[in-house]
């Protein structure tokens, strides 16, 4: 009796860890797998620094397209930073231990600069809009102070969404036997699934805070461009359409590269827990590593100005 008896008054369990995994399957070539991973984090990090240091330095950027680029760019090496240590860390060193608290901390940043993307998307798509719609009280909708308001509401708004869902876990009682996350980072449909309790809050949550930012973003996105093609299309010189349609190709990229993986991983995520570890790890370094990379390359082959400023940022850092 008495064995039974202990075993049912550990009633609330916690792990002190979670062990983390890095591709599955591919364990033996980790050290090979870190080389293009190191690049493109490295690639993610210098580009938009680069990016950022562009806009602060060059005067002619100092325009609110270019301030919401720099939005961006800040949120894409956020994003970055917030799994390069412990992925780096699984893939160099085999070091694939991460305390409880320290997990929900990444899981806050992570999903927290995820949903600080989208806002931001959304910001530069409503900037097109008017840039395009209404050129000449441009400068006088999109001011300095209205962009500051616009970054602050981004932020809080990524906050408050976020906010609950550490505690929400904290109060759930975890299986000893189920420590072993999916990814070399902490995600939170994965954290939550180790859990041996009723997670239908969690479930619901998680559902309302993808719905309630990256669904009505998506939305708004593209209901901005449908109002931005028929303006585009009243234009009288097809010259002027042109034009007026390659200041919205850089953004249309960034759009593309951020909202297909992630959909792609909501999805999977939540429909498609049948499919081999691999897929989902995969996916979820696509989503998370990908558009960090390559939204500098995006904004710098496309956009002229940035080019030109980053050109000049690497040749006054080489003559200095």
């Amino acid at each position: 009796m008495l064995p039974s008896q202990s075993y049912v008054n550990i009633s609330f369990f916690q792990p002190h860890a979670f062990l983390m995994i890095g591709i599955p399957g591919l364990e033996a070539v980790h050290g090979w797998i870190s080389i293009p991973f190191s690049s493109m984090y490295t690639v993610a990090l210098t580009g938009n620094c680069l990016i950022l240091l562009a806009v602060r330095r060059t005067p002619s950027l100092h325009q609110p397209m270019y301030y919401f680029l720099s939005m961006l760019a800040l949120t894409d090496v956020g994003l970055t930073l917030s799994t390069l240590p412990t992925t780096l860390a699984v893939l160099w060193f085999d070091h694939r231990l991460i305390g409880f608290n320290a997990c929900l901390v990444q899981m806050f940043f992570l999903h927290s600069f995820s949903v600080v993307e989208s806002s931001v998307l959304l910001a530069m798509s409503f900037d097109r809009f008017v840039a395009i719609s209404n050129p000449l009280h441009y400068a006088a909708v999109l001011t300095n102070n209205v962009i500051i308001k616009i970054g602050l509401a981004i932020v809080a708004r990524a906050t408050l969404s976020l906010f609950p869902v550490p505690f929400l876990l904290k109060r759930l009682n975890f299986c000893p036997n189920k420590i072993l996350l999916s990814h070399s980072f902490c995600f939170h449909p994965d954290v939550m699934r180790r859990a041996c309790a009723d997670i239908t809050i969690n479930i619901l949550y998680g559902l309302y805070v993808v719905l309630s930012t990256g669904g009505i973003d998506s939305l708004l996105i593209v209901l901005s461009y449908v109002l931005i093609l028929h303006t585009v299309l009243g234009l009288a010189s097809p010259r002027e359409r042109i034009r007026a349609f390659n200041t919205c190709v850089s953004h249309i990229l960034a759009v593309f590269v951020f909202f297909i993986p992630g959909i792609t991983m909501s999805m999977i995520h939540r429909f498609g827990r049948h499919l081999p570890p691999i897929v989902h790890a995969l996916v979820a370094y696509i989503y998370l590593v990908v558009p960090p990379v390559l939204n500098p390359i995006i904004y710098s082959v496309k956009s002229k100005p940035i080019r030109e400023a980053m050109i000049r940022m690497l040749k006054r850092k080489d003559q200095g």
